[in-house]
């Protein structure tokens, strides 16, 4: 490839097409090189039977990433808000009214009449903390030193753990996850058509600004000479003379592709991340067996589901009637991907008795990639934007995060990223 470009992006997920758009946006020549066969990264949204269904459980809060969408100005039909909210909690294979509105705090029997008034203090508590004033100390810490009820701290737990897809009390940092809570309690998004949709805004925002977006580019090195970045190096023996990368691949992928790795930050972020997995399991139902049940946490068990099409104007299907079940368990090392799924399967039943009989598409993701890093206890030091070793060398991606969470965490990263190669 002979053409020049001044910024190459190698990962054509949410934070390489973010960060693609900023740039170009900055006056930079920009290209993206994606590995697979179409952009996205875990943001793409597949079809089957004609039923639109996202690579695991998905869902924009009213944080950093919305507010980069709309700063970016895409396109605002895409987004949809939830704006009727009635979860369930599975307790000892019952369903039970679970207490994060007004009206289910009150009818629920999971709380004593004296643990209603403290689970509804402290979600005001929380929803006013300055969430930057509180020390590094881990969630359990936190919880322990401000909240004596068991049942209480179990059930705020298990909205944490709905909020960040992690469950880590001993590991999360309490400032940045309640400050992700506060975005998940102010407003939740789906997307019209899926992730993809959002992918197609942004693809086609980049273009419209001269990105070029390459597919099945495998990226093999990043050349560098005398600290600073000269080259990206594909497997076709494909050299592109570049002097600004930007890596949004995984921080073991990052530290794989450039020589001589082990002597930079790459190490130490590759070594400090604790990448979290998860089961996911999606149905597309013909009707629901019981329709008050859309929304489910699981309270004694690791899991929810979701019915995103609860969520007027999605167009998930070609059939209007149709309603797509979105479920996740949150894994441990030793999972096992058939008792995940028969857990999930059962919960469905539990929430939705005779599914089987209704439905009429599934798709199981055994091991999920719900984050290759979080704000976590063991953390040395918070990645990038720049590798300070290798000039020219940037990272960006949920693992790049500083403090958010799942798609805010790739999104701010980008933007730091890309605000950083503009200021050279």
């Amino acid at each position: 490839m002979s053409e020049h470009y001044d910024v190459a992006i190698v990962g054509g997920g949410i934070a390489g097409l973010t960060a693609a758009l900023y740039l170009a946006k900055g006056g930079k020549k920009v290209v993206v090189l994606e590995l697979q066969d179409q952009i996205g990264g875990r943001a793409i949204t597949n079809k089957k039977n004609g039923i639109s269904l996202n690579l695991g459980f998905h869902a924009l809060y009213a944080g950093v990433a919305y507010q980069i969408f709309n700063e970016l100005q895409l396109n605002q039909d895409i987004f949809r808000k939830v704006n009727e909210f009635r979860p369930y909690g599975i307790w000892k294979e019952k369903l039970h009214y679970f207490p994060a509105t007004a009206d289910f705090l009150m009818r629920t029997k999971l709380l004593s009449t004296a643990e209603k008034v403290k689970f509804g203090a402290l979600l005001m508590k929380i929803l006013k903390l300055d969430t930057a004033s509180i020390p590094k100390v881990s969630l359990r810490s936190w919880m322990e030193d401000n909240i004596h009820s068991p049942m209480v701290r179990h059930l705020l737990y298990v909205l944490i753990r709905g909020g960040t897809y992690i469950q880590a009390p001993d590991l999360h940092v309490a400032g940045p996850l309640f400050r992700q809570m506060q975005h998940s309690i102010t407003g939740v998004y789906y997307l019209k058509q899926g992730w993809g949709s959002l992918v197609h805004e942004l693809c086609q925002e980049a273009r419209r600004y001269g990105v070029k977006l390459l597919t099945n580019r495998k990226v093999t090195s990043i050349d560098h000479r005398d600290g600073q970045v000269n080259s990206i190096i594909c497997s076709n023996e494909e050299r592109i003379p570049v002097s600004q990368v930007l890596l949004t691949t995984s921080p073991k992928v990052a530290s794989k592709l450039v020589p001589f790795s082990e002597k930079t930050a790459l190490k130490t972020w590759e070594d400090q991340a604790i990448p979290i997995k998860a089961a996911c399991l999606d149905v597309g139902l013909r009707q629901l067996p019981s329709p008050k049940h859309q929304f489910v946490y699981g309270v004694d068990q690791p899991i929810m589901l979701n019915n995103v099409s609860r969520i007027g104007g999605l167009e998930l299907s070609e059939q209007s009637d149709v309603q797509v079940f979105q479920m996740i368990k949150f894994l441990n090392q030793d999972s096992d991907p058939q008792h995940d799924r028969q857990q999930l399967e059962n919960a469905l039943e539990l929430v939705q008795p005779g599914w089987k009989n209704e439905a009429v598409t599934e798709q199981f993701l055994p091991r999920m990639t719900v984050v290759h890093d979080f704000m976590h206890m063991n953390r040395k030091e918070n990645p990038g934007p720049a590798v300070p070793e290798i000039k020219g060398l940037y990272v960006a991606g949920d693992w790049a995060s500083h403090g958010e969470y799942l798609v805010d965490g790739a999104a701010a990263s980008a933007k730091r990223a890309a605000m950083c190669i503009l200021a050279q």
